[in-house]
């Protein structure tokens, strides 16, 4: 337990620094029409696919962030274990990431995603890239780690997507060097990696590894299911994006609302502990929150009762492998 005093200053200084909310960056410079206009209903899915039918609603329950912290990480391992959660996408950079490959290592069965990182939204937390820093100049901040979202837009645009294959590949094999391999890829905090020639850099590495690839971008989703790659069909719901008030209400409904096709919730278990309250003091809730909706017996009965089927991204990885 860290002393109250101690808790108090870190969270008046993580207040001061990162106003305490944590966003995902979407630098609109960057985006295609498409990508904008991603509320737009997709009447093509990924059913066939995966051999469902056209009407089959289907729903990926992905945890992101496994490593990034003491906290969040035991609290993906316990929605796992316990609740509807059935992938998790590993941030390979940070402090827990070992304690989360050994865990991986234990339960094979769990597919799982490299998060690609290159932002550290923690002012005072920090973490950097796995390639050597010589090799990776223009993904750092000043410091030498990962810049924070706050100044992580502005530099974007000077990002030399060299830098980004490098260490977007060591990200990679360093998860594979320890034994493990990985069913798909995302990103950490930037959606589609926030510039078109990452997301294309990005398809291209999944392909070529036989990995599937999380999209938010219509465009790009609708570009790879035409290869015969199963996507998901409808925005992603990143759960920072919902309200933490009447948390379980809102997953329930929806649910209720859920459409044919391939559906992503993006969640972000938290144990809610004095380390995530610490680091997030204004939005520790939205964690706490989706770790008591994903192991609740109220998510699980609404899923069956609706007809709604769980499935994994090492069935949209299938898809992906042998093109």
């Amino acid at each position: 337990m860290v002393p109250s005093g101690i808790v108090e200053d870190l969270q008046r200084t993580a207040k001061g620094l990162n106003a305490g909310n944590r966003r995902r960056v979407e630098p609109d410079l960057h985006l295609t029409e498409s990508r904008r206009c991603a509320n737009v209903p997709d009447m093509n899915t990924s059913n066939a696919l995966l051999g469902y039918p056209e009407d089959a609603r289907l729903l990926l329950v992905n945890a992101d962030d496994l490593g990034s912290n003491h906290g969040n990480t035991a609290a993906i391992f316990t929605a796992i274990e316990r609740g509807i959660v059935s992938s998790t996408s590993l941030m390979a950079p940070c402090p827990w990431a070992a304690w989360a490959m050994a865990w991986l290592r234990h339960h094979r069965e769990v597919p799982f995603a490299v998060h690609l990182t290159m932002v550290c939204e923690y002012p005072m937390y920090r973490w950097g890239p796995i390639a050597p820093r010589q090799e990776v100049t223009s993904l750092l901040a000043p410091d030498g780690y990962f810049p924070t979202e706050h100044d992580c837009a502005a530099q974007l645009a000077d990002v030399r997507i060299e830098h980004v294959e490098t260490e977007f590949r060591a990200q990679i094999a360093w998860v594979r060097a320890t034994g493990l391999e990985p069913t798909h890829l995302d990103f950490h905090c930037l959606p589609d990696g926030g510039r078109d020639d990452i997301t294309d850099l990005t398809a291209r590495i999944a392909a070529e590894d036989g990995l599937a690839m999380r999209t938010h971008g219509r465009g790009i989703a609708e570009r790879l299911r035409a290869e015969g790659r199963a996507v998901v069909d409808h925005p992603v719901v990143d759960s920072y994006g919902l309200p933490i008030e009447g948390r379980l209400e809102h997953y329930l409904g929806l649910l209720r609302d859920l459409p044919p096709g391939v559906t992503e919730w993006a969640v972000h278990p938290g144990l809610g502990n004095d380390e995530l309250r610490t680091l997030e003091p204004e939005s520790w809730g939205i964690r706490r929150g989706d770790f008591d909706v994903v192991t609740s017996d109220a998510i699980r009965e609404a899923i069956a009762a609706e007809g709604i089927t769980l499935i994994t991204w090492r069935q949209m990885q299938a898809t992906w492998v042998d093109r």
